[in-house]
């Protein structure tokens, strides 16, 4: 998992692009990690984690709030966890994107950046690393309350 949600937080960053097949493995990975950790009841949960995530992230997507990849990658990585999961890791993510947008910013001011014009890729926060080191942080905390 946390290979898949690396790369995905570095393409992010350097073409503001979530790949669809990036999604796609973290989708299946995560539903065959739910199938070995507790069967077909499990499966089914962390299945209905991904699809739930995946309907909030496109009607997100709909309405313009986020991009169509990262409402795809975070469905992917949402498929890692049971439902019963699910408010942690959107409060992980929330609070990893929050200290990632301060640090974008403030890192721009540093380096004393113009801002980019509103069609740069660069004008647009890379939300996929907010996505990756919460499902990251998430699935660490999971391992270590093992």
């Amino acid at each position: 998992m946390s290979l898949l949600l690396v790369i995905g937080a570095i393409t992010d960053i350097r073409e503001r692009r979530l790949a669809n097949w990036l999604s796609l493995a973290l989708l299946l990975f995560g539903l065959a990690h739910g199938f070995a950790l507790g069967g077909l009841s499990a499966l089914g949960w962390h299945g209905a984690h991904a699809a739930i995530a995946l309907l909030v992230g496109m009607a997100l997507f709909a309405v313009g709030v986020i991009g169509g990849g990262d409402a795809k990658f975070y469905a992917g990585a949402a498929a890692y966890f049971p439902i019963s999961a699910g408010l942690d890791l959107l409060l992980w993510v929330a609070l990893s994107g929050g200290a990632a947008v301060i640090a974008w910013f403030g890192l721009r001011r540093v380096l004393r950046r113009e801002k980019p014009s509103p069609e740069s890729l660069q004008a647009k926060f890379p939300y996929g690393v907010a996505i990756a080191a919460g499902a990251m942080l998430v699935g660490w905390q999971v391992v270590g309350n093992a």
